[in-house]
């Protein structure tokens, strides 16, 4: 829909059944508020209310991603959908206090759109009619969506703000997210359970439209800290991660050895890779793990070992004493099933094969 900022903002095609709800419940209330306008203005406002609505959800993710571009974080998009919006950015920040501001910065927006519609409201706008409808429901909107964002628990900014506060306590950003995630669940079984328990009080009668986006509400929030539980197991595997520890011993071959030759010669070799060379040893391919599994074993006398190799590119030479995230990072700019692995003196230490490293991750 547009790059504010250089930033890349999508609709999903979720926003129109949301909008649609909006128009359709908002309609009744706009009427009674402006007495004397017609059905069809009536809808006319309600969308326009549930445009400007997602127009400040847009402004709410729109601070988070500035501020997170300010720290040199790399932004993807934003996406508004069903649940408002969501920012894509690519990198966590290096400190608790820069993830608290990430963070702090859409409620903090959203708060301060709530105030300046309240003082129009108050103070400008005229009672009654169409424009002094739309600004109360907008500043009441945005003061619910600050409000309910601050709660301190994940996957809202609220949970960040508290993982940050862990974070910095502890000096551990793992520990600070599994603490905010336990919290937004319980947060979950609360929107949950109140509706649910008033319910049931009432026989049945309180069972409305309210209940069902509370139901839904809560499911988000536990979906979101269920991820960041998983994020968290994962990202505490990534200190295992180093290349030399995870390498395969490599045989050089040429790219006319017969697949079934090349395999034996690795066998003999106790070897988990090969490595294309050419006629004077520099290597100009990796043969690719997966292809040669592919291959049926009749037919590997008969293909050669470079029909299956990928040409070595630069971005597939690593450095083989890379590890953690910076190792991550490497592999993430290409993807690929294998890097070869070099010393800093240019020597082949080894190949490292992305399912070696999927299984430090899947716990293998």
């Amino acid at each position: 829909m547009g790059r504010p900022f250089g930033i890349p903002v999508y609709v999903s095609p979720t926003w129109f059944i949301v909008a649609a709800f909006i128009t359709i419940t908002y309609k009744e209330s706009v009427q009674l508020s402006v007495p004397g306008l017609s059905e069809a203005a009536g809808y006319a406002v309600a969308f326009a209310f549930a445009v400007l609505l997602y127009v400040s959800v847009l402004l709410h993710e729109l601070a988070h991603c500035v501020v997170a571009k300010r720290y040199g974080l790399p932004v993807r998009r934003i996406t508004l959908y069903l649940l408002g919006g969501v920012s894509e950015i690519e990198r966590e920040p290096d400190s608790p206090g820069r993830e608290f501001m990430v963070a702090f910065a859409g409620p903090l927006l959203s708060l301060g759109l709530a105030l300046a519609g309240f003082l129009l409201d108050v103070f400008v706008v005229p009672e009654g009619g169409i424009l002094g409808v739309l600004t109360w429901q907008l500043w009441v909107a945005n003061l619910i969506v600050g409000v309910f964002n601050l709660l301190p628990g994940l996957p809202l900014d609220g949970g960040r703000m508290l993982r940050a506060g862990v974070w910095k306590a502890t000096r551990d950003s793992g520990s600070g997210t599994v603490a905010a995630a336990w919290v937004g669940r319980g947060l979950a079984i609360v929107l949950a359970a109140i509706p649910l328990i008033l319910t049931l009080m009432s026989g049945g009668q309180v069972f409305n439209l309210f209940v069902l986006w509370s139901f839904l509400l809560a499911g988000f929030i536990w979906f979101g800290a269920s991820q960041s539980l998983r994020t968290a197991r994962v990202r505490a595997r990534i200190p295992q991660v180093n290349a030399r520890s995870l390498a395969r011993r490599a045989i050089p071959v040429t790219s006319e050895v017969p697949l079934a030759e090349a395999l034996r010669r690795a066998s003999a070799a106790q070897a988990g890779a090969m490595v294309v060379v050419d006629h004077d040893g520099r290597p100009i391919a990796l043969v690719n793990e997966s292809a040669v599994e592919a291959t049926p074993e009749q037919r590997r006398p008969w293909v050669t070992a470079g029909s299956l190799a990928r040409t070595l590119e630069p971005s597939l030479v690593l450095a083989a004493d890379l590890s953690g995230e910076a190792l991550i990072d490497a592999m993430r700019e290409t993807p690929a099933g294998e890097y070869l692995l070099v010393e800093r003196s240019g020597e082949v230490y080894g190949v490292l094969a992305t399912a070696d490293v999927n299984r430090v991750f899947s716990g293998v």
